[in-house]
């Protein structure tokens, strides 16, 4: 089966077309900043918590805090019932996502703290992991933890011979590559890199320069949505 034909991939999009994307800062009451977030056919939900003392106290950075990021994917999220609980998949992402959030938070400002992010995937089609870390980061501004940038995340692909931006869910399992990438992107700096399948150097600089391209249009987004929440705190 042709995943790009005439130009044009299964969902009718152009090769570096990223899908729609709808970020709403703050929609949790309870939580010291949250997100809710649909791209494509996935539907994200962001909690922020903290910082707040860690506990227990032998896990205390003395000089910094730590960010615990908790990457689930609820048993409904996908067509055959996923089993509840961290598996594989959810540690090694949950893993990246706290590295990748540590490089622009000020960890420094609050040492033997925590600062817990929770990643709930509701709906998964596919780049789950780029959706997850777009959302924690405006659920991250919305707590007001100081940030150096906030951080965005896409993902770029082959497919059918084609570099593409932001892959869907035949894509991924039918593509030749997915790269997906995490930047701060003021000054751009990479904070996640990844991976899976075969490109050539010129494939593989061309699909990074296209990641970076969706992150930036994403970014604006990110930033729209935290402006419109707080025009309504004005507003109230």
């Amino acid at each position: 089966m042709n995943l790009i034909k005439d130009g044009k991939r299964l969902d009718g999009r152009a090769p570096d077309e990223l899908r729609p994307i709808k970020i709403e800062a703050g929609p949790l009451y309870r939580a010291d900043g949250s997100c809710y977030l649909e791209w494509g056919g996935n539907k994200i939900m962001a909690a922020v918590y903290g910082p707040r003392e860690a506990v227990p106290r032998h896990i205390q950075n003395p000089t910094k805090a730590i960010v615990n990021a908790r990457y689930n994917m609820a048993s409904f999220s996908v067509d055959d019932r996923k089993r509840p609980g961290p598996d594989r998949r959810s540690q090694e992402i949950s893993k990246i996502t706290s590295e990748a959030l540590e490089n622009v938070i000020l960890t420094e400002m609050f040492p033997r703290a925590v600062i817990d992010v929770n990643i709930e995937v509701l709906d998964a089609e596919a780049g789950t992991r780029c959706a997850g870390i777009t959302a924690a980061a405006v659920a991250l501004a919305a707590a007001g933890i100081p940030m150096r940038d906030i951080p965005v995340s896409c993902a770029a692909g082959k497919v059918d011979g084609i570099v593409v931006l932001d892959l869907i869910g035949e894509e991924d399992k039918k593509g030749d590559a997915d790269l997906p990438v995490a930047i701060a992107p003021r000054n751009e700096d990479i904070l996640l890199l990844q991976m899976d399948g075969h490109m050539t150097v010129k494939e593989f600089d061309e699909a990074i320069d296209l990641a970076i391209k969706g992150c930036r249009k994403i970014s604006k987004l990110q930033k729209e949505a935290l402006l419109k929440k707080y025009k309504t705190f004005e507003e109230e």
